[in-house]
């Protein structure tokens, strides 16, 4: 390409494609991709582009099992869509690239940029420095250079935002190798949150996540061990804000001060999403867990005395390396006690890096599988009780976007309750956006939502809502970032399982 061809192609409105694996980190650090991009000239190419874009971000994740074959299968599919199309470019970046390093290039050549977790910043420079000498740049910084919170973003929700509260993670979990990737925690500065936290309202946010691999460990960075409670007791402080929401936290930090906040601090949510893991003191003792199946439980009895109506999630993990049916047992018997309104189970496969890949003990795949689908239907059982006490209440539901899929074909709307269980309930009369307050009352239960099948008792329009459709009236945008995870919970339409080492295998 010569200087005055690419002159002209900088000219050019080039478009964008992101492609998101994993947990919630990824899928906050993929909005700020976006914004990047967007920062330095690039458009959101359509929904459904599949690679038709000028520019294709992939952000990794080392975590999921065959994150790598994945990985370069698209890769694959890609590489002659790029012969026909020059000037087409490939980003990866994320966990595996942070991994990975200069493997991808070696495996695939025809990537124009492999990128970490602690430089996503730089993706617009380096694109532009792969094109301008038409070479691969490979750059994987060691350590964060700016927190993801404070770059450019393009949010997915008008009402709902992620908020980053800190990076990196101190445990050392032998399934987990995140924190290789993302490095020792490092927290921001509360009022630095808090600005952020005061911004998006402004903007008509009305529910924020807080974020970080091990949400509840904030402060350790800080010197402050009731940092995090602190946090969430000044968010209650903020006018307009309704709803706050946290994941993923470690049974390690979950102190009294925490619980307290959350009671006492009426937008924090009456929800809870703690991995437990295992059930059994032996296999926690293996994975590296500081804390037993007592401590666990007697959190959870502590939460429940104190938010009756709190709706508790766990991850759980089946077969990992020594598991006897008796830790098996262990685990089942925890989930009776514990009686979660739901769990992301697991099965354990090695992830290469980590030491327990190389633990004695490694379960044959079919116990694995079969110990697997007892936990479910378990589960499944506990989920549907649990979801049937629901009926009779009235709840205030949050609308949200993109979360029913039948709701066209049943003329419903879906919301999330206070709890984060999901809603479907009549579509009233007079309109109703995303980001809205509707008061329904209860009428049946299924294992993992809830249907209010009479009329919407009130409707309450909000600065969400009006963000929403201040949102829509504008000229049309392309679609937002495609997710390799499924959708549940909010930030809606963005998913929701546990970040870092809460979350194994995501």
């Amino acid at each position: 390409m010569t200087s005055s061809d690419r002159s002209q192609a900088v000219d050019v409105k080039r478009s964008y494609e992101v492609r998101t694996y994993g947990c919630q980190m990824n899928v906050h650090d993929s909005e700020r991709l976006s914004g990047l991009l967007e920062d330095a000239g690039y458009v959101r190419a359509p929904e459904g582009s599949d690679g038709d874009a000028d520019v294709v971000v992939f952000n990794t994740c080392a975590v999921r099992e065959n994150a790598d074959n994945k990985l370069y299968g698209n890769l694959g599919r890609l590489a002659p869509m790029k012969t026909k199309r020059p000037g087409m470019q490939i980003a990866v970046g994320g966990c595996l690239a942070q991994k990975d390093r200069d493997t991808i290039v070696k495996r695939a050549p025809w990537v124009d940029v492999v990128f970490g977790t602690h430089n996503i910043g730089k993706l617009p420079v380096l694109l532009e420095r792969a094109r301008i000498q038409e070479e691969a740049q490979v750059e994987i910084a060691e350590s964060l250079e700016a927190f993801p919170s404070t770059l450019p973003t393009r949010r997915e929700s008008a009402y709902a935002a992620w908020v980053s509260i800190s990076v990196g993670c101190n445990n050392t979990c032998t399934f987990c190798i995140v924190p290789a990737l993302r490095g020792k925690e490092e927290d921001r500065r509360p009022g630095d949150i808090l600005a952020e936290v005061e911004a998006l309202v402004a903007e008509g946010v009305s529910e924020i996540t807080l974020l970080g691999q091990n949400v509840n460990a904030y402060g350790s960075d800080l010197g402050d061990r009731e940092a995090f409670s602190k946090l969430l007791r000044a968010c209650g402080q903020i006018e307009g804000l309704e709803r706050v929401r946290f994941t993923s936290p470690h049974p390690r930090d979950f102190t009294d001060d925490v619980i307290a906040a959350m009671a006492e601090t009426p937008n924090v949510m009456p929800q809870l999403h703690m991995p437990m893991q295992s059930g059994s003191d032996g296999i926690l003792r293996a994975m590296r867990r500081s804390y037993r199946q007592e401590r666990f439980l007697g959190i959870i009895e502590k939460v429940r005395a104190a938010i009756p109506h709190a709706a508790i999630s766990t991850d759980i993990i089946v077969g990992f390396p020594g598991e006897t049916e008796e830790d098996f047992q262990q685990t089942m018997h925890a989930v009776r006690e514990a009686r979660f309104a739901n769990a992301f189970t697991f099965q354990y496969s090695k992830r290469p890096g980590t030491p327990a890949a190389d633990m004695d003990g490694q379960i044959p795949k079919e116990v694995v599988q079969d110990r697997y689908m007892r936990l479910v239907a378990l589960q499944e059982e506990i989920s549907w009780e649990e979801n049937k006490k629901q009926v009779g209440r009235t709840l205030e539901v949050m609308v949200a976007e993109g979360e029913g899929r039948k709701d066209g074909a049943t003329h419903r709307l879906s919301g999330r309750a206070p709890d984060n269980r999901l809603v479907h309930f009549t579509k009233p009369a007079e309109e109703v956006r995303p980001g809205d307050v509707v008061t329904v009352d209860i009428t049946y239960a299924a294992p993992h939502h809830l249907l209010a099948e009479g009329p919407t008792l009130t409707v309450r329009r909000t600065r969400a809502g009006d963000a929403w459709e201040k949102r829509n009236a504008a000229p049309a945008q392309p679609a937002g970032v495609m997710l390799g995870i499924p959708t549940l919970g909010v930030p809606a339409p963005l998913p929701t399982a546990a970040s870092g080492c809460a979350a194994p295998q995501g």
